[in-house]
């Protein structure tokens, strides 16, 4: 079976689980699911979106993967994980559109716990796995698992369920923050140390936005707005190596073959892809010139081949992405769902900014954080708990339809403006 085959087969399975088991969704006994997408409200631009990236990101896997200077079977092996891991995905997906949101906010605390046991087993001696000096990984055999990226979902659940039940003590008193304080830094101190201080900036920011978007106390929020900023400074220059990074980021073509070989590298390639690119398949940048080229690089591959016009198509999927999210959210709050609300607005912003953060990285307009790119980039662990949440927002976007039409709302033009 060809991989576009693979691809077209696990969206068919996709649709036949959604409909199969429209019957489960919500509370019996409440109105009829809306009759769209076989039982399910589905948001069609957000679907549309992510199919587009899933697409993009396969063939682009393949481009970066086979085209190195890596056997063809290891190219290949990695193009096949990679398929594996959008078909896994795609179901895990499917089984959460499924799953009420209430569920998820009866067991917060489940969840909470589970997050921060998936940070700390790595510190178990003999169970995890370390590469290039960082300690993220978990090996199992198979296949190595990168916990962060599961905890990471696991907490923006945690802190949306949190702030949909305690909402009003959030907004009205400065200790209704604390939880949420204590989970951050506990979370930041197990990043830290693995070390991963992109997960950390990226997770510590989106909890806070969190916050923010569902109306938390002003004064505690420019507190810890105050003491983040704050502590994310300490955090740079408490290593030599996240310093070395920041010199060689502000200027990397003064050490071309040293600290900044690999940035210097993505610009070449970002700058010779021009205005429509070199081609599919055409990148000589990744021929063992740019490190990570399928990974962290991706994006520097994908602009030499496909250009500046491609960049802008790209940027844009990814800005329809984050538009729908937002609109979702915002039909969560009107409907009074405010742990969807939360949910929605938390993924789609750590969505957004972990975008905006790889792609700054790789045009030099940031230092080197070691994040991917969400949705194209290669890794498994990445892409499955990416598709999760995508599936989390697809529940959102649900219950806020019917919530929203069992109020006689039937127009969400204003909801969405």
């Amino acid at each position: 079976m060809s991989l576009m085959q693979l691809h077209a087969h696990a969206w068919q399975r996709l649709r036949t689980v959604t409909a199969d088991g429209a019957r489960w969704l919500g509370d019996r006994g409440q109105a009829q699911v809306q009759k769209h997408a076989g039982g399910i409200a589905i948001d069609r631009w957000f679907l549309v979106c992510l199919v587009a990236l899933l697409s993009i990101g396969l063939v682009m896997v393949a481009s970066a993967a086979l085209g190195t200077g890596d056997s063809p079977d290891a190219g290949r092996g990695l193009l096949l994980r990679q398929a594996a891991a959008v078909v896994i995905g795609l179901v895990a997906m499917a089984v959460l559109l499924m799953v009420p949101i209430r569920h998820f906010v009866a067991m917060r605390s489940l969840i909470l716990l589970l997050s921060f046991a998936l940070l700390a087993i790595l510190f178990v001696p003999g169970v995890a796995h370390t590469v290039n000096g960082a300690t993220r990984w978990i090996d199992l055999g198979v296949v190595r698992v990168q916990v962060s990226e599961f905890a990471r979902l696991g907490l923006i659940v945690w802190m949306a369920a949190y702030l949909g039940v305690h909402l009003e003590k959030v907004q009205t008193r400065i200790r209704g923050m604390a939880g949420p304080l204590a989970v951050i830094v506990l979370s930041a101190t197990l990043l830290m140390l693995q070390p991963d201080y992109g997960n950390t900036l990226v997770l510590g920011a989106t909890l806070f936005a969190m916050a923010w978007l569902m109306r938390a106390q002003l004064q505690t929020m420019l507190m810890l707005m105050v003491a983040g900023v704050t502590v994310a400074v300490m955090g740079v220059f408490s290593a030599q190596y996240r310093v070395d990074r920041l010199l060689s980021f502000s200027n990397p073509f003064a050490d071309p073959f040293g600290d900044g070989y690999q940035l210097v590298n993505a610009l070449i390639a970002i700058g010779t892809g021009g205005l429509f690119g070199r081609g599919l398949g055409e990148s000589v940048q990744k021929l063992a010139y740019l490190p990570e080229a399928h990974t962290d690089f991706i994006f520097a591959v994908f602009a030499e081949e496909f250009g500046l016009l491609g960049v802008i198509a790209l940027l844009g999927l990814y800005g329809v992405l984050v538009w729908r999210g937002f609109v979702i959210a915002r039909m969560a709050w009107t409907a009074r769902q405010y742990a969807g609300a939360a949910l929605a607005w938390g993924i789609s912003v750590w969505l957004g900014m972990q975008s905006l953060i790889n792609m700054g990285v790789n045009m030099g307009l940031l230092p080197t954080k070691g994040l991917t790119l969400p949705l194209i980039s290669y890794g498994g662990s990445a892409m499955v708990a990416t598709l999760l949440a995508m599936g989390l927002i697809l529940r959102v976007h649900h219950e806020a339809s019917r919530g929203l039409a069992e109020q006689g709302i039937r127009d969400l033009g204003e909801v969405e403006r």
